[in-house]
C-alpha cells in the first residue's frame, strides 16, 4: 500500500474523529497520573513508608513515560500507528494489574514504571496522527480541540481519584486505570485507520540515530520543542509538589484536593475554549506571545510564595494563570515543531514529548531536594516559565522553516499561495 492509498483510507476519519482518538490516546498518561495523586498520602500509610519513596513511584512513572516515547514514535513510523498504540496500551494494562496487587512499595515502583512505558505511546502517536493528515492552522485547530478534550478528563480524574480513595480504598484507582486502558485499546481496534505506510527499514539503531540527530541539530525544532517543554513540562513537575502542599501542608482531604486541582485543569480547559473562536480572526501563531505573557505573570506571582502565610488561593492562583497561558502556546508550537519532518513525524513527536516530560521529570526531581515543597514550587515554576519564554525569543529571532506566521519579514518574497516550506534545515 502506497502513502497515497494510506491517505485515501485515513481520510475516512473525520477531523472530529481524529481529534477524539488523539485526545483519547494522549489522555492516558495524564489520567494515570491524576487518578494516582490523591492516593499518594494513603500509600505512605498503607506501606508504612516515607514521602520520598512514594514520590519515587511518581518519578519512575515519569521516567518510563518520558524515555519510552523515544521508542514508541519511531516504532510507529516503522510498523504503523495502529499496532503500536495497541501494543503499548497492553503494556499499560500489565503495569496497572501489577500496581493493583503490589505487595510492597518497591513492587509498586516497578509497576508505575511499566505503566509509564505503556502510556508513552499515546502522546507520540496522537501528535503524529495529526501531522500525518493536517497542516498549518488546521493542524493547530485539531491540537486545540484535542487540548479541550484532554483537559476534561484530567480535570475530573483527581476528583474521581479522591472519591475512590475514600470510598473504595487507594488500590481502586488502578481498577479505574485498567478500565480506561481497555477502552483505549477497543477504540484503536474499532475506529483507528492507519495513516502512515509502515517502513521496517526505519526499525534499526542507525536509522533511529539519524532521525534523532537530525532533530537535535535543527535549531527550529529545538527552539519550538523547548518552548513546549518549559510550558507543558511545568504541569508534570507540579504533580510532584501540589499533593504534598495541598494535602499535607494545607490539610485538604483527597476529595478536596481533587476539587482544588480544577483550578489548574479547569483553567487550561477555559483557555482552550477561548482560543478556539479566536482562531477565526487570528492565526494560532499570533496567540503564542500572549500565552507566554500569562505564563510569565503566573511565574512572577509564584515567587511571592517565598514570603507570607500559605493559603490555597496563594498556591493555586499562579498555577491557574500559568495553565491558562499554556492553552495559547501549545497548539501552534506543537504544529510548528513537527511540520518540517513528515517522514519522521513519529520520531519528532516522540522527542518533543520526551523533552516536555523530561523537563517535568528533572524539575520534579529537583523539587525533591527541597525540604519545603512550597519553596520548590515558588522557585522551580518561574524557572520553567523562563525556559519557555527564552526559547520562544530564540525561535522568533530566527525565521522558522515550517508554517508561515503572520509576520512580514517571514512571508515577504514568497510565491503567492505558498503555505509551507518543508524539508529545509536551519543553517
Amino acid at each position: 500500500m502506497t502513502q497515497t492509498d494510506i491517505r485515501e483510507t485515513s481520510q475516512r476519519m473525520s477531523t472530529r474523529q481524529v481529534s477524539l482518538l488523539g485526545a483519547f490516546f494522549i489522555a492516558v498518561g495524564p489520567i494515570a497520573m491524576a487518578l494516582y495523586t490523591p492516593a499518594m498520602a494513603e500509600v505512605v500509610t498503607a506501606y508504612d513508608t516515607t514521602n520520598s519513596l512514594v514520590k519515587l513511584t511518581l518519578t519512575l512513572y515519569f521516567a518510563g513515560f518520558a524515555s519510552a516515547q523515544l521508542i514508541a514514535g519511531p516504532m510507529s513510523d516503522a510498523l504503523g500507528r495502529r499496532p503500536v498504540i495497541i501494543g503499548f496500551m497492553a503494556i499499560f494494562l500489565v503495569g496497572s494489574l501489577l500496581a493493583l496487587f503490589a505487595p510492597t512499595v518497591e513492587v509498586l515502583m516497578i509497576a508505575r514504571f511499566i505503566q509509564g512505558i505503556g502510556a508513552s505511546a499515546g502522546v507520540a502517536i496522537s501528535r503524529a496522527l495529526v501531522r500525518d493528515m493536517f497542516e498549518g492552522d488546521e493542524s493547530s485547530r485539531i491540537m486545540n480541540l484535542m487540548g479541550i478534550i484532554l483537559a476534561t478528563a484530567p480535570a475530573l480524574a483527581p476528583t474521581l481519584g479522591g472519591v475512590l480513595v475514600i470510598y473504595a480504598g487507594w488500590r481502586s484507582v488502578f481498577v479505574a486505570m485498567i478500565l480506561f486502558g481497555t477502552a483505549v485499546i477497543l477504540a484503536a481496534i474499532w475506529s483507528l485507520k492507519e495513516t502512515v505506510v509502515p517502513d521496517r527499514s526505519k526499525l534499526n539503531v542507525r536509522s533511529l540515530g539519524r532521525s534523532y540527530l537530525t532533530l537535535l541539530l535543527n535549531g527550529h525544532f529545538m527552539a519550538t520543542s523547548m518552548t513546549i517543554a518549559g510550558a507543558v513540562g511545568a504541569i508534570y513537575a507540579l504533580a510532584t509538589m501540589l499533593p504534598f502542599i495541598l494535602m499535607q501542608q494545607l490539610g485538604l482531604s483527597p476529595t478536596q484536593f481533587g476539587l482544588g486541582m480544577l483550578m489548574q485543569s479547569g483553567s487550561f480547559f477555559l483557555g482552550s475554549l477561548i482560543f478556539r473562536p479566536m482562531m477565526k480572526r487570528y492565526s494560532a501563531y499570533q496567540m503564542v506571545a500572549p500565552g507566554l505573557m500569562l505564563i510569565a505573570v503566573g511565574s512572577v506571582i509564584a515567587l511571592t510564595l517565598l514570603v507570607g502565610e500559605l493559603s490555597f488561593l496563594r498556591v493555586m492562583t499562579p498555577v491557574a494563570i500559568y495553565a491558562f497561558g499554556i492553552a495559547f502556546v501549545m497548539p501552534a508550537m506543537s504544529t510548528a515543531a513537527l511540520a518540517p519532518f513528515p517522514q519522521i513525524a513519529g520520531a519528532a513527536s516522540s522527542l518533543t514529548g520526551f523533552m516536555q516530560m523530561g523537563a517535568g521529570l528533572l524539575v520534579g526531581s529537583l523539587a525533591g531536594l527541597f525540604a519545603n515543597p512550597t519553596q520548590a514550587l515558588a522557585i522551580l515554576l518561574p524557572m520553567m516559565g523562563a525556559v519557555a519564554c527564552l526559547s520562544y525569543i530564540i525561535y522568533r529571532k530566527h525565521p522558522h522553516l515550517a508554517e508561515l506566521e503572520p509576520r512580514k519579514d517571514v512571508i515577504s518574497g514568497l510565491p503567492a499561495g505558498r503555505t509551507m516550506m518543508p524539508e529545509k534545515k536551519d543553517p
